[in-house]
Formats: structure tokens, C-alpha cells, sequence
């Protein structure tokens, strides 16, 4: 399995493959992909806040059906726990995406430099 990072929720959302790296599209490709909670929230943010046109919950909607994507169910109580370690990052979004995927040692593909440069699992 293969988290996301909201961004590359988005790319893939929007069909802009071109954003992806081939290592991510590779990734993308062979692997279940999940996504943190947190990444359905910051979906909504974002709506609110205008960058975004489209709903979280039609943007999943879509995703599930087009590549499979899913929520991942993981309790929050084990999501924060992986979060605590996360010092480097102060972006709660970030904080608990990367401590979503870091419960469950599994791979994020994210475009993000912070986040490659200090979760070990983190592709681009």
C-alpha cells in the first residue's frame, strides 16, 4: 500500500499526470493507493478557502472509483501516536498525513522537500 499527499490527490484528481515524477507514477501504478483522513480535510480547507473548485468528498468519490483509492482506517489514537515523532514538521495537515503513512511503515508519494528530506518512506 501507498499513501498520497494531498497535492498529488489533486494531479491525479485532475488528470495531470505530467506533475508526477516517473518514480510516483511507478509507485501509483503498482500499489494500493490510501490516503489519510487528514487528507480529506485538508481537500475541504482548501475548498473553503477558495484554491479549490471542487468538494472533498467528490474529489475521493471519483478517485475511489478511478484508481481505488481509499481512506485509510487506521484509529486516530495509533495515527497520533506515529504524528508525536514527527518534530521536524509544524503543518498539522502534514504532521498527521506523514504519521498516517509512518503507522503503517508504508511508502508516501509526495512532492513535498520537507517531507522527503525526513520521512525515510517518502517518494518522489
Amino acid at each position: 500500500m501507498t499513501y498520497l499527499d494531498t497535492h498529488v490527490v489533486i494531479w491525479l484528481y485532475a488528470g495531470q499526470l505530467v506533475q508526477l515524477s516517473t518514480t510516483a507514477r511507478g509507485q501509483i501504478e503498482q500499489d494500493d493507493l490510501l490516503i489519510s483522513p487528514m487528507v480529506v480535510l485538508e481537500l475541504q480547507y482548501l475548498r473553503e478557502i477558495g484554491r479549490l473548485r471542487t468538494s472533498s468528498s467528490k474529489i475521493v468519490s471519483a478517485l475511489e472509483k478511478d484508481v481505488g483509492l481509499r481512506a485509510c482506517d487506521l484509529p486516530f489514537s495509533e495515527v497520533v501516536e506515529a504524528a508525536l515523532d514527527q518534530r521536524w514538521v509544524r503543518d498539522p495537515f502534514d504532521r498527521l498525513i506523514v504519521g498516517q503513512a509512518k503507522a503503517n511503515d508504508a511508502p508516501l508519494v509526495t512532492k513535498d522537500e520537507k517531507v522527503l528530506a525526513n520521512y525515510k518512506r517518502a517518494i518522489w
